[in-house]
Parts: structure tokens; sequence; C-alpha cells
């Protein structure tokens, strides 16, 4: 395990790298606060689906689909370290059991806390939802503007990159799959 000094000098190892002066007033506690702001931005690495998930209630027969839309969400591309950010919608169908809907906000910061590529946090909310909940279906849809493709390469600044993952009845059922998409294009609550 590499300990919080060694970490820090990493960082200041890459400053020297890229600034000839890591002395000035406004870099010297810079390493310090790079590894503090890591700890929030990759704090999805100490959690698990299970402690997320880990109370559920009764559906009481509800049958319907359960849809958290509109979710911002933020995270970090393994392949160069650049943000990339966007809203996430999660749906499921309950048989028995249904959770809070912060559950699945939690469920998708969780996986966004890591260093991910876009398919990877889609498929695992996906995956957790279906391992602990057991629906009927469930589906996550995320998009996404990325950093690496607005700041660097082929600059396209609007690109939005759109990734899903339908399970049970809503890849099973065209009428389910249609029912989910209207109600994640229905227009916002205004507050």
């Amino acid at each position: 395990m590499v300990t919080r000094e060694e970490a820090e000098n990493a960082v200041q190892t890459l400053l020297a790298y890229i600034e000839d002066d890591v002395s000035r007033e406004g870099l010297i506690e810079t390493p310090a606060r790079v590894i503090k702001s890591w700890e929030e931005v990759f704090a999805g690495y100490h959690q698990a689906p299970a402690d997320v998930l880990d109370s559920t209630f009764n559906a009481e027969g509800y049958n319907g689909i359960v849809l958290l839309r509109d979710m911002e969400f933020h995270s970090t591309c393994e392949h160069h370290l650049q943000p990339f950010s966007g809203r996430g919608h999660i749906a499921y169908i309950p048989v028995d059991r249904i959770v809070g809907i912060s559950k699945l906000a939690r469920l998708l910061d969780m996986h966004s806390k890591r260093m991910q590529n876009q398919e990877r946090i889609t498929k695992g909310v996906a995956d957790d939802i279906e391992k602990h909940l057991n629906p009927l279906g469930s589906a996550v849809i995320l998009e996404a503007q990325h950093g690496c493709m607005r700041c660097r390469g082929v600059k396209k600044q609007n690109a939005v990159m759109t990734t899903s993952a339908m399970r049970g009845v809503f890849f099973d059922r065209p009428e389910a799959r249609t029912e989910l998409l209207q109600l994640i294009r229905t227009a916002p609550i205004q507050g």
C-alpha cells in the first residue's frame, strides 16, 4: 500500500514535470490538496454495493416502473484521468422489494467515484440492481460529456456519449422499454 507521503511525492514529481518552479506560493500545498481531493473523488473504492443497497422495503404489491431520472454524476476517465459528467436514469420493476430512491443515486455515485469508463458504470449499476433487488427488469441509461473529448484529441465540445443496459422485461419486452423511454423524456418538474 502506498502511503500518503509517497502519494504526495508522486504529485510533486508530476508538478515538476509540468512547471519549472514548484516552490512558488500557489503550488506549495498542491500535492496535499490533490491527494485530499482524490480521496473524495475516488471514494467509490471504499464502498460496496451491498452496503449501498443494504435496506429494502416491502413493495406492497407495486409492480410498475420505479424510475429515478436526471441524476447528475461525475467520474474520471481511466484512460486520460480527465473528468466526465452527465446525467443518469435508473429504473427497475420490483417483484417483492423496493429500495429507497436515495440508494439508487448513491449506487450511481459509488460506481462513478472510481477511475472508470462509462460503459463499466452503466453495467455495474445494472448488475447490482439485478443482484440485490431481483426485479422483473432493470434499466440504466447514462449520458455524459467527456473531458478527453472536449479538451484534447478531437475537441468535440458538444458530443454526448450515451450508454444503456437493459435487463429482464426492459430487454425482452419492447412495450416496457418504450414506456420507460417515454417517462425519461417527460418534461422536468418545475420547482
